[in-house]
């Protein structure tokens, strides 16, 4: 466990005293913000319900966006507030407001990791993954984020002052031709057809492979994110086929708990090819597994799921022991700090969540008036205390429980 803040350093003291935890809805969709039919993290992609008729063309035809995001505001009695997301919908603001609120309230805002601990020991019984961890994601950056106000630095510098000035970015896209104009290193593509779709599939996937790696070239690098779609025999067979096209890692492809099935794909790899995965990854117990039983080269764990800043660090740590790469998945400028004060990784991903992929817009929709956009394939980020962003005053946020 990290060590708590000592005594009389900011974020100690009586102003620092937790008043108030508050949940809010803010929408529907788990990449935060709504987003059209049309859009392409709506229409037809491999997951883990293609297998059925009925759920195969559409994302929203089995409720991926059911839940909607989550924003939670901790604010302490200066009258300071820091600002967290996650997704969980109604489920995870009932946690926050009458579970967890009562575990952090008059308590210390600064001791992050006890108040963590307390939060995860406290919900053992029924969380350890999924919505519960969610929800206690969401308020560990908030915590951040206010010990970040509180100290009047950018998150960045509380985690490592030698931080970069700008982060390199590859982009999930429908598009990576349309990525590689715009400066991004590399592009992920969604997968679109599953075991379901038989051999036609299965060569409409190369298909779109050899298609993308003669736009873009060599030097850019091409990766597939199955989402959850696929089985073992089928994985084995698409590995080596991508690896021929010049494709430099497949993501998440088997369902979370299969570590035997990801570990026998990372054996069968051919040299170059890289298997990723652990964006539905929780915690650093769930990450330890996923190292110890060799399934992958990179591990992807998202922020505003995997437990919050303060999980991720110990997945970090863990992830230098044994050898295995870290880039986190997505979560924007709340990835984007942990990876701004470590100059040793290589790049993040940006989720270009336009319709097309044509276009850059905020990963968070309207949620932050000021969230931080790549440009030229790079993004910059603010010295403003805490992660930078404000909560939008004309988005209609809703608050479904009180404590």
């Amino acid at each position: 466990m990290l060590p708590s803040i000592p005594s009389g350093a900011p974020g100690h003291g009586a102003k620092s005293v937790v008043r108030e935890v508050r949940a809010y809805l803010a929408g529907a969709g788990v990449d935060f913000g709504e987003k059209a039919s049309s859009n392409w993290m709506n229409g037809r992609i491999a997951g883990p319900l293609t297998h059925f008729p009925e759920y195969r063309e559409s994302k929203l035809s089995w409720g991926r966006d059911v839940l909607g995001s989550v924003v939670v505001e901790v604010e302490v009695a200066s009258g300071e507030v820091g600002i967290g997301v996650s997704t969980g919908g109604p489920p995870a603001c009932w946690i926050i407001e009458n579970h967890f609120a009562r575990l952090l309230e008059g308590r210390q805002a600064g001791e992050i990791d006890v108040l963590w601990d307390v939060m995860w020991r406290a919900s053992l019984y029924y969380g350890r993954k999924g919505i519960a961890i969610h929800a206690l994601s969401a308020i560990d950056l908030a915590l951040w984020d206010l010990k970040g106000k509180m100290r009047g630095e950018p998150v960045f510098a509380t985690l490592n002052n030698r931080a970069r000035k700008e982060l390199p970015l590859y982009a999930t896209t429908p598009r990576p031709d349309l990525a590689q104009g715009m400066g991004f290193v590399g592009g992920k593509m969604p997968l679109i057809y599953g075991p379901a779709d038989g051999d036609e599939g299965f060569a409409l996937n190369l298909k779109l492979a050899e298609q993308m790696r003669s736009r873009t070239g060599g030097e850019f690098f091409l990766a597939y994110d199955a989402w959850l779609a696929l089985d073992v025999e089928y994985a084995r067979r698409l590995v080596p086929a991508l690896a021929e096209r010049g494709f430099w890692f497949l993501e998440d492809f088997l369902i979370p708990d299969d570590y035997a099935g990801f570990s026998d794909i990372k054996r069968r790899c051919p040299p170059g090819f890289h298997i990723a995965t652990g964006e539905h990854e929780y915690t650093a117990y769930g990450f330890k597994l996923l190292i110890e039983n060799q399934c992958c080269d990179i591990i992807q764990p998202d922020v505003t799921w995997c437990g919050g800043l303060t999980e991720l660090l110990r997945i970090e740590a863990s992830a230098e022991a044994g050898g295995v790469r870290l880039i986190p998945h997505a979560s924007s400028v709340y990835a984007y700090h942990f990876m701004m004060g470590r100059p040793d990784l290589p790049f993040g991903e940006f989720v270009n969540a336009s319709d097309d992929g044509a276009s850059i817009v905020p990963m968070y929709g309207p949620l932050f008036t000021n969230e931080p956009l790549p440009e030229g394939g790079v993004v910059r980020l603010s010295s403003d205390p805490g992660f930078g962003v404000e909560l939008n005053p004309k988005l209609r946020l809703s608050r479904p429980f009180l404590h």
